[in-house]
């Protein structure tokens, strides 16, 4: 599996987890996995101004606020991407929050 694919002036972002934060608040899980969409999209030579998707996957949607403000926070002003929030049970117990990202390059 590949961390990123640069393509067609896009990247492609796998779904980025905790690794740090596991077992820990959605919040944390959130802020860990968009500090590793930053260092993805840095190594693309984009940054986070320049998503254009996004989808993020919850283990228990009444944690859609706690993740949400942490994702509203995080975001370039002005540069709120198309975005998809389901609830899914993932693959890793202890990882409450997945996301994917596209983004132009």
């Amino acid at each position: 599996m590949s961390d990123a694919v640069v393509a067609g002036g896009f990247v492609w972002l796998a779904g980025q987890i905790a690794e740090a934060t596991v077992g820990q608040s959605v919040a944390a899980q959130t802020r860990e996995a968009l500090g590793f969409v930053d260092e993805f999209l840095g190594k693309a030579g984009t940054d986070r101004s320049r998503i254009v998707t996004a989808t993020i996957w919850l283990t228990d949607m009444a944690t859609f606020a706690e993740m949400n403000a942490v994702w509203e926070a995080w975001l370039a002003p002005g540069c709120a991407p198309a975005r998809a929030t389901v609830e899914v049970r993932l693959a890793s117990p202890g990882h409450d929050v997945e996301i994917m990202i596209v983004a132009a390059l």
